[in-house]
């Protein structure tokens, strides 16, 4: 029964991201919001919404190693899974300086991770993540790098669009409720730790957005765009995601994380950085390789 509650819980969490995105265009493009905001909100925010809901969540409920297992998890199947399903489908072959900008950002960002394991989230570690995001998503807009193509979903009215952002928070909130409630009682009922739950289930669940996103751009033939919201979506996880997730209470990066996962997920993005230098492209074989990594991944950690 818990499976199930999971499944609906994941299922309204992608509705609910889905009714807050196309809302908070609206209302966007009706007051002339700037593009650079709308986009924030869209590229790096809206496939991460998931994600947010249910680390917020697990933080207010005194389970933070589900927020961080979510985030790093989800990190690894943006880099492995979703990336796997893009190239296999159509290989990345215009490999350019931003996207190498953005995997080194992303191996940066992994370092400060495993650093955290001496550390603390908390409202200064908020702050700083909050501000820094806002100065990388700045950077990407300016130089076109996001794609903005969901810009141009339909327009409603004000009120409409009000009302679909309230209904999409409620969604999130009710989703991310019923998905951590689920969640510990599987990881309970089955005897391992909440930090493996969100570094599997959550972290699978809550990336299916990005797989999403990349199947369909990779069947638009628009996988250039694909790459960047990949490495953009990581940065927002751990900016965005955790540093939000840090006002709302204080919690520390579990040991296995910082010794085993984080490692492994650094190991996978210097993979693809080799990738773009060496190969000047992320091809098939990346893909079919990808594949396999994930799936012995993920039979590691649960066994």
């Amino acid at each position: 029964m818990d499976i199930f509650f999971l499944i609906i819980g994941l299922s309204i969490l992608v509705l609910g991201a889905e009714i807050v995105i196309r809302g908070s265009v609206s209302f966007g493009r009706k007051l002339n919001i700037s593009l650079f905001a709308i986009g924030v909100v869209i590229v790096a925010g809206g496939t991460s919404l998931p994600e947010l809901a249910s680390s917020i969540n697990a933080v207010l409920n005194n389970h933070a190693d589900l927020a961080l297992g979510a985030v790093v998890g989800s990190n690894i199947a943006n880099l492995i899974l979703v990336m796997a399903a893009t190239t296999i489908i159509l290989p990345i072959s215009n490999i350019t300086k931003n996207q190498i900008n953005q995997a080194l950002i992303n191996i940066a960002l992994g370092l400060v991770l495993i650093l955290m394991n001496f550390l603390y989230f908390n409202f200064i570690f908020g702050i700083f993540s909050v501000i820094l995001l806002t100065f990388i998503m700045y950077t990407q807009v300016k130089k076109k790098s996001l794609n903005l193509e969901e810009i141009n979903k339909s327009e409603y009215s004000i009120f409409l669009s009000v009302f679909l952002i309230i209904i999409g928070v409620i969604f999130l909130i009710y989703g991310s409720d019923l998905l951590i409630s689920s969640s510990i009682n599987i990881a309970s009922n089955f005897n391992v730790s909440e930090t493996v739950i969100g570094l599997s289930i959550i972290a699978l669940g809550t990336s299916l957005p990005e797989l999403v996103v990349g199947v369909i751009s990779a069947l638009k033939k628009k996988v250039d765009f694909a790459l960047g919201n990949i490495l953009g979506s990581n940065i927002y996880n751990v900016l965005g995601v955790l540093g939000i997730s840090s006002f709302f209470g204080t919690f520390e990066m579990p040991n296995v994380l910082a010794k085993q996962d984080l490692i492994f997920m650094l190991f996978i993005t210097f993979i693809i950085l080799a990738f773009m230098f060496f190969a000047k492209k992320i091809g098939r074989a990346y893909g079919c390789v990808g594949f396999i990594l994930y799936i012995s991944y993920i039979y590691y950690i649960l066994s």
